[in-house]
């Protein structure tokens, strides 16, 4: 038995147990010290999450994870480049070393496990591969104990939920890590400075049959942060049901040495699959008016604005005199049913001060698209029914709302829909949604979602603030696109701002609120406000030429709730936009990534009196290149947008 015994002895010892990213500067560490599964993360050599702990808790099972042993590992690598139809940069480079690590239980009832890794440049993922096996032909997952301790005390920007059946529809904190209490749920993503080390954010990726991941403490080290998983609404002490195998999402640690470089990566996308639709011609991205901002408020029409078919060809006469796209009806469209949030409805017949197929026509006949409003309640119901219906009438887009939860039954809900839908060529936006996790890379039929407090707030709110504006691109919108509703033109300053349904207000200048449409990534972007308050604004020029898609994203500078900078190439134009909180900010923006050649920039800025009178901007023209340095003054909720295109 000796030499068999030396033989194995090195075929154990070499087995990989880290992998580094492309560029060396990252690197993932798995340990089974004293059997206990682990991992560790360094950037540029320094801790950045020290030894972290994985294991799964399984309903009447030990842990899995606490008692292991690597069988043996496998390094490789992928490196791809494909196309999107819309997206933050086109085409999208998927580069990074992998390492697949399987591993056994060191006794009874050896159990089987493997962890696949992946190191990009921008970060580090991993996921859990529960294999078939005969004690696991089924797996019951009461949660993961999957563990995130970062090397120091960091600052943290957490969006803290009240439970699991929320639309993440809140403001984010600013708190040093140690000060999160154990009780409060984290929403993904998680942004945290380690200063002296890095910036780190951590998200999911590829959710799929599963549940949706929080964050919580655990009490014992402030440090530390583990994972909850959404419970089942059926069945709440059990969180994933399935058949092995079963594949958990990416666990993404998101990586860079400034918080903007974590806003370029396209990290979430690249760890999902490929698209499912083979022919995505269909799938248009754009802009669209939207009747729910002010669809009961219109000025000098000689109709009753509201649920009406006069209305809604109003704003679908806005939309092609604009150049928009789209004519998003929203909710009150279909027969109306009895439940809450107009659920209930029949998505097959529609309320009676609607003619539907005239809207559609006269849409058609103007080159308008036009997108519906539902409750998911009645597309679970209806689904089968309705998109093949939605197809014929020429519909090109259904938003969901309120699902407001993302347990295993719901994600499962989400992939359902965009399926069904590119069956009928339909594209989707979700509101009441969970943070997205890259599933529009596999039906890029899915644009947008929610998962924010947008707009929509200053209704019945001062919650959205330049403040909350300027921290988002760093947290929510790391995770993917967010329908947000921009387009607000009733400017207004903190002293005079007063939440409203009718003819609502937005906190912060004109020219933060042309800015937001280069700062925030969405494919479908809305242009919220009523027709006439755009007559005559030579601001609506930005907002006619801004796109909604993107070949190249690069952050310039910024910092959570201060101020952002962030330019995004369309074709051969630039669109740049800037914006600070409350507090007034001076920044020089360097124009670097034009490259070689003259430009024409198209510069909305605040007016000198714009912290006094909001709704003033100042436009002018400049001949810059890449050489150019430009001196940006923004007022208290301030910003500036600006369109790059060459010199003739």
């Amino acid at each position: 038995m000796r030499p068999l015994l030396i033989a194995l002895i090195p075929v154990l010892a070499i087995a990989q147990s880290t992998v580094q990213s492309p560029d060396g500067a990252i690197e993932l560490s798995f340990t089974t010290e004293n059997g206990q599964l682990a991992y560790s993360v360094s950037f540029h050599g320094r801790p950045l999450l020290t030894r972290s702990t994985l294991a799964l808790d399984i309903q009447d099972q030990p842990e899995l994870g606490g008692a292991m042993r690597l069988v043996d590992s496998k390094p490789g690598s992928v490196d791809e480049t494909y196309t999107m139809p819309h997206g933050k940069s086109n085409p999208v480079r998927n580069v990074c070393h992998t390492l697949t690590l399987n591993l056994q239980e060191t006794h009874g009832p050896n159990r089987k496990l493997t962890i696949e890794a992946r190191a990009y440049n921008d970060g580090v993922a991993f996921r859990y591969i529960i294999p078939n096996q005969p004690i696991l032909t089924e797996l019951r997952l009461a949660g993961e104990r999957t563990e995130f301790q970062l090397a120091k005390d960091a600052t943290t920007w957490p969006l803290i939920l009240e439970n699991f059946h929320t639309s993440y529809e809140d403001n984010y904190n600013y708190l040093p890590l140690s000060a999160i209490h154990r009780e409060d749920l984290v929403a993904l993503p998680l942004l945290a400075e380690l200063p002296g080390v890095g910036w780190v954010a951590i998200t999911e990726a590829d959710i799929d049959n599963y549940a949706g991941m929080y964050l919580q403490h655990n009490g014992h080290d402030p440090r530390s942060l583990f994972s909850k998983l959404a419970p089942s609404a059926e069945d709440p002490g059990i969180a994933v049901s399935a058949a092995t195998p079963v594949r958990s999402p990416w666990r993404v640690i998101m990586i860079g040495a400034e918080p903007g470089r974590l806003i370029e990566s396209n990290i979430v996308i690249n760890l999902n699959p490929p698209s499912k639709i083979a022919d995505t011609s269909w799938i248009k991205p754009g802009k669209t008016a939207w009747d729910w901002w002010s669809g009961s408020y219109a000025e000098g029409v000689d109709f009753h604005p509201g649920m009406n078919t006069a209305t809604m060809n109003h704003y679908i006469d806005f939309s092609a005199a604009n150049g928009l796209e789209y004519m998003l009806i929203d909710a009150g469209w279909a027969a109306r049913g009895s439940g809450p949030n107009d659920s209930g409805s029949d998505l097959t017949h529609t309320n009676p001060n609607i003619d539907m197929p005239a809207i559609l026509a006269h849409a058609k006949s103007k080159n308008v698209g036009v997108w519906l409003w539902a409750h998911w309640n009645d597309i679970s119901r209806q689904m089968d029914e309705a998109f093949p219906l939605f197809e014929q009438w020429g519909v090109k887009g259904v938003k969901i709302d309120f699902m407001n939860r993302d347990d295993q039954w719901m994600v499962n809900f989400y992939h359902r829909v965009v399926e069904k839908a590119a069956e009928h060529h339909l594209m989707i936006d979700f509101h009441g949604a969970y943070k997205p996790d890259g599933l529009r890379r596999t039906w890029p039929n899915l644009v947008t979602r929610e998962g924010v407090m947008g707009a929509e707030y200053n209704k019945w709110s001062a919650r959205v603030t330049p403040d909350h504006n300027v921290t988002l691109p760093f947290t929510r919108m790391l995770a993917g696109p967010m329908d947000y509703t921009p387009g607000g033109f009733n400017n207004a300053t903190r002293d005079q701002f007063v939440p409203r349904n009718r003819q609502p207000m937005v906190q912060g200048t004109r020219a933060h609120a042309l800015a937001l449409y280069a700062v925030f990534e969405s494919a479908l972007q809305m242009v919220s406000d009523y027709p006439e308050i755009y007559k005559g604004q030579p601001e609506m020029d930005y907002i006619r030429a801004v796109p909604t898609v993107w070949d190249e994203t690069h952050v310039i500078g910024g910092r959570p709730g201060e101020w952002i900078s962030v330019a995004r190439r369309h074709g051969h134009e630039w669109f740049v936009g800037s914006l600070t909180g409350w507090r007034p900010t001076d920044i020089d923006l360097p124009l670097e990534f034009l490259g070689h050649g003259d430009f024409i920039a198209e510069i909305y800025s605040d007016a000198p009196d714009a912290a006094d009178n909001p709704k003033h901007t100042v436009r002018e023209e400049k001949r810059v290149n890449a050489s150019t340095l430009l001196h940006v003054k923004m007022a208290p909720g301030g910003g500036q947008a600006i369109r790059i295109r060459p010199a003739q």
